[in-house]
């Protein structure tokens, strides 16, 4: 663990030395790639710094009380190594937790899908009310938030909105967001006062670069037609909507949110690629590792995976079990209430495998 440390240190001196090469100054894609790698490197020495003191003071604090030459600062040493022994294990299992390897995806930006399920107009409303719980979550991680495609319904709800996430471990922490979310509550529709269940599907994508996947020409149809919904000036009056399907795969993606056809079929495009690159990414952890498609990766997206109790104030998670009476403050945007318990539950569970 201490000899980590030390090739942490020259690992990331070796990364700043490739960041200041003017040869790969000038290749942006080259230099983001290395800021990732650096940003991760620091965050696991910082932790191993952390952890190679206090194993020094308990080594030194023991030296003292082996030599037992003053009473007093034996005594004093002793203190010290009760106080450091007691933080080791702790530090330690941080250390190792970071030293994981990490999901290649994890820095990307995220494609979020958001989807009305069971429980029609209602269930658009939850659909609505979780595509602004991320809009404030997005804003406490200062990520950028750019709609891509959506499909209002008259009351403030979606039935369908596709957004992107864009900043430091955005499809990192979003990735746990990946299944069916179920809401209980007294509609705003329902006259004698019912609680009514519906649920919500959320897909998690990390968005593709044009290297990661070549959408040839060949491969697609691109038709465009009239937007529809709510809207206005010349966005539901001329045909800049656009669908673009994917013959190998059977793929479509629609997109109608901007006026001009160029911009959608961009975003469109931007869609596809993640939903293809997803697929990518899905067959090759299949393959390295089937444990890594537990209840808490992004695997099933069918899978039930969270329930949102209005009357009771409730949150539940249901692949950890956990229940959380704060139900206001996740939907005001503090969803790491939820992600760290679930992060910190599989980075434990891979750590188990790797030791296995």
């Amino acid at each position: 663990m201490l000899e980590m440390v030390e090739q942490l240190r020259k690992k990331l001196d070796d990364i700043d030395q490739r960041m200041s090469d003017p040869a790969i100054g000038s290749d942006q894609s080259r230099m983001k790639e290395l800021g990732r790698e650096r940003r991760r490197v620091a965050e696991m020495l910082e932790v191993g710094e952390k952890y190679r003191a206090v194993v020094k003071a308990v080594n030194e604090a023991q030296e003292i009380i082996d030599a037992d030459e003053d009473e007093e600062l034996v005594a004093m040493a002793r203190e010290e190594l009760a106080a450091n022994e007691e933080i080791l294990p702790d530090l330690e299992m941080a250390f190792r937790l970071k030293l994981l390897p990490p999901d290649p995806a994890d820095d990307r930006a995220a494609i979020v899908e958001i989807r009305a399920g069971t429980g029609g107009e209602e269930a658009a409303l939850f659909a609505g009310d979780l595509f602004r719980m991320y809009q404030r979550y997005a804003d406490h991680k200062h990520w950028k938030l750019e709609v891509l495609n959506s499909n209002e319904t008259g009351l403030n709800g979606f039935k369908e909105i596709v957004f992107s996430l864009d900043g430091e471990d955005a499809y990192g922490m979003m990735k746990y967001e990946s299944g069916v979310h179920r809401v209980q509550r007294v509609p705003v529709t329902e006259t004698q006062g019912r609680i009514h269940t519906s649920a919500v599907s959320v897909a998690v994508l990390p968005e593709a670069e044009d290297v990661d996947v070549e959408v040839k020409e060949s491969e697609i149809k691109v038709d465009v037609y009239r937007s529809s919904g709510p809207g206005g000036q010349s966005v539901n009056t001329t045909d800049s909507a656009v669908r673009i399907t994917h013959f190998p795969t059977g793929l479509v993606v629609t997109c109608q949110d901007e006026k001009s056809q160029h911009k959608n079929k961009a975003k469109a495009l931007k869609v596809l690629r993640a939903r293809l690159y997803d697929r990518i990414i899905e067959e090759q952890r299949q393959k390295v590792d089937a444990e890594r498609r537990s209840m808490v990766s992004t695997g099933d997206r069918s899978a039930k995976i969270r329930t949102y109790n209005f009357p009771q104030s409730r949150v539940t998670d249901h692949r950890i079990n956990l229940t959380l009476y704060k139900l206001e403050p996740v939907l005001g945007g503090d969803v790491d209430l939820l992600i760290e318990p679930l992060r910190e539950h599989d980075q434990q569970r891979r750590l188990n495998l790797q030791e296995v």
